[in-house]
């Protein structure tokens, strides 16, 4: 008697956790963006975020968490409870890079579960506009008959443009001093105020800018010019090989979310990336929806080991470590 009471109670605790399931959202969910307000993060997950709230049914919040290259928000996110109300919005920078380089209290692979890769874009050098270089060949001259005078701004002190910037220095013997921040916006706003002199950010940071006069883009990052602003030079067109470096933004949540959670969220985040006015407005800023075969938990699963075994390495050997 008492195993049929216990097998009983069992098939009622698996009945009612089926259907919360099914339910599955009854609640608001959040959303933890890594970077500042305005940032491509940022912009990503409000543009998704009114598609997938008409496939969720349910609100969804922005939440800014910043600091730390990003690894502030996805720490906040791989601590979230496991039931699908919170996601981390992030980025080649915060999900891979600053994972290496900082003292994360978090395993990037073990601790999140993906969603969907979405977007892609290619990062640029850029430049003060009245520093006397129109190219890259004269900046790196400039930069060297002044060791040390240029202020290099990027995201934390162990992204991916600190990394580039590094082997940007080892490759042209070009001294310049690095200023770390909190996201890009502010980089680009200190940039157009004349008070930092390069950078190297994605793309549609840059968007708004490109023909303001304020600021110059010496190279794309890509093996192939930017479709957006086609007349500015691949990094190799310029005579420095090898310093190729794409981004991309992707979609996780707190490992062990129940997989039912994780296949209606990446429903409806593929829904969003399909909506015409939604591509419309991405290519705009200068991101490409990736591939439909992307587009699975799976594949950003894959994408994401592939890019920590790759960078690992790199990181280290440039001796970047971020405490």
């Amino acid at each position: 008697m008492r195993r049929l009471v216990v097998s009983a109670f069992l098939i009622l605790a698996v009945t009612a956790s089926d259907v919360r399931a099914q339910d599955y959202p009854t609640k608001p969910i959040t959303i933890v963006v890594p970077t500042s307000p305005g940032g491509p993060p940022d912009t990503l997950a409000r543009l998704l975020s009114e598609r997938m709230r008409a496939v969720l049914g349910q609100p969804i919040v922005i939440e800014n968490v910043t600091g730390a290259g990003g690894t502030a928000g996805v720490t906040r996110a791989a601590r979230a409870a496991p039931d699908g109300y919170t996601l981390s919005i992030g980025h080649f920078n915060s999900h891979v890079i600053s994972s290496i380089s900082y003292n994360v209290p978090y395993d990037p692979l073990k601790d999140l579960e993906p969603v969907a890769m979405l977007v892609s874009a290619p990062m640029l050098f850029i430049a003060r506009q009245d520093i006397p270089a129109a190219n890259l060949r004269e900046l790196v001259a400039w930069l060297k008959a002044n060791p040390n005078k240029a202020t290099f701004g990027s995201v934390g002190v162990g992204g991916p443009a600190r990394l580039w910037g590094s082997q940007f220095q080892q490759a042209n013997g070009a001294p310049f001093q690095f200023v770390p921040y909190r996201g890009a916006v502010l980089i680009v706003q200190d940039m157009l105020a004349g008070h930092i002199d390069l950078g190297c950010m994605e793309a549609s940071n840059i968007v708004p800018h490109l023909r303001g006069g304020k600021i110059r883009v010496h190279a794309v990052l890509t093996k192939d010019r930017w479709k957006v602003a086609p007349e500015i030079p691949t990094i190799a067109e310029t005579g420095v090989a090898g310093l190729e470096m794409t981004f991309w933004h992707g979609m996780w949540v707190p490992k062990g979310t129940p997989r039912d959670a994780v296949t209606k969220l990446n429903r409806a985040v593929v829904a969003a990336l399909n909506d015409p006015a939604v591509r419309r407005r991405l290519g705009e800023l200068g991101q490409d929806v990736v591939p439909a075969s992307q587009l699975t938990p799976e594949a950003l699963g894959a994408h994401h080991k592939a890019e920590i075994d790759k960078w690992s390495p790199l990181v280290k050997a440039a001796g970047i470590k971020a405490q």
